[in-house]
């Protein structure tokens, strides 16, 4: 497991699934997401059978919070696309317990995926897409250190218009300098 001061990154579980198929099925939690079709259970359980075929590396994680009571899932996040001799990997993120959003969650879960990104795997450059119309996403990355590097012109069609996606990236650089301040 990876700690960080009020979160948790661990593996998936099976008992985890419904709760990820609530959340993928809720208009307000997959908005930000590529994914925009009904998930069912059996779905779910298909793809978590695939897990096991991706590197390691790209298995994503469960992000939970500490509470009274032990440690409760909020969303999952994970690393994909990682190119070895570029050094660089596309980062995702998705809180599903809105009960937990506005409350720095997303940001805090983001640098660790950075940290752990740097300083475990040795990578040099994390980036992700973001669509123009996710603020509280651009929001949580900006704090997180990211950068804008770039718009991909009507790359998301929604509510019967198109809109462009944003491309932000933390360098290895920017990570070594912002943890000496």
């Amino acid at each position: 497991m990876i700690y960080g001061k009020r979160i948790r990154l661990r593996a998936i579980e099976r008992e985890d699934l419904p709760a990820f198929v609530e959340w993928l099925n809720d208009p307000e939690v997959i908005a930000g997401l590529v994914f925009h079709v009904p998930m069912s259970l059996e779905d779910e359980g298909k793809w978590f059978e695939g897990l096991s075929n991706r590197p390691a590396e790209e298995r994503p994680l469960c992000i939970e919070v500490k509470t009274g009571e032990g440690w409760h899932m909020i969303g999952d996040m994970g690393l994909h696309n990682i190119e070895w001799t570029q050094r660089a990997a596309e980062m995702g993120i998705m809180i599903g317990d809105k009960s937990y959003w506005n409350q720095g969650y997303g940001t805090e879960a983001m640098t660790l995926l950075l940290k752990y990104g740097f300083e475990t795997l040795n990578l040099n450059r994390m980036y992700l897409r973001v669509y123009e119309t996710n603020l509280r996403a651009i929001r949580a990355y900006e704090k997180a250190g990211f950068v804008h590097e770039g718009r991909l012109r009507q790359a998301l069609y929604a509510d019967g218009k198109y809109h462009d996606a944003l491309v932000m990236s933390v360098l290895r650089s920017e990570w070594d300098a912002r943890k000496t301040k």
